[in-house]
């Protein structure tokens, strides 16, 4: 068990039967009345993003998870392959489960797959990821880096707004938490 005081972004915490991650939490402390933990936690389970207030010293149980390092292999159908890269285990998991992780896979990129006890949670990509522009209108002469954005399509299928400088072939830096571009790789 832990208490709600010692939150901190990324913990995983067990409620109402699911397995939830705290994405942003705030202390509270009102002129009258007691103190409150306001929180946001997502899912790990289906992904949605819910709104909970703790009162100050309530406890909640802290959830054991698991990451083992994989590398992403190959698309098998509706399916998608990740290996342990100590054991050599195959495992698959289902388009439904990776959807929003899928724009953002390459083959044999390394990743973080989630575990709570045998069950499979999800993927935890890294903060950014490098991929290739396969698709974008050429820029013209006397566009400036700072004078606007055009949609890019990268080798994932992502389709991500750039500067008008950045052309086909590019490899940009993408950050997987909210899919904007930082920079050219």
């Amino acid at each position: 068990m832990i208490s709600v005081n010692e939150f901190k972004n990324g913990l995983t915490i067990e409620v109402d039967g699911d397995i939830w991650r705290v994405v942003e939490f705030q202390h509270v402390k009102p002129g009258k009345g007691s103190a409150f933990v306001r929180s946001k936690l997502k899912n790990l389970r289906t992904g949605a993003v819910q709104e909970k207030t703790f009162r100050a010293g309530e406890k909640v149980e802290q959830a054991q998870i698991d990451n083992r390092k994989m590398q992403y292999l190959y698309a098998d159908g509706d399916n998608h392959v990740f290996m342990d890269t100590t054991t050599y285990e195959q495992l698959e998991l289902p388009v439904e489960q990776i959807k929003n992780e899928l724009n953002y896979l390459k083959e044999n990129m390394l990743v973080n797959i989630i575990m709570y006890g045998n069950e499979t949670l999800g993927v935890d990509l890294p903060n950014t990821v490098d991929l290739k522009v396969a698709a974008t209108e050429p820029g013209i002469k006397g566009d400036t880096a700072s004078g606007g954005s055009k949609p890019a399509t990268l080798e994932t299928g992502l389709v991500v707004q750039v500067p008008f400088f950045v052309n086909e072939g590019d490899v940009l830096t993408i950050n997987t938490q909210d899919g904007s571009y930082i920079s050219r790789a």
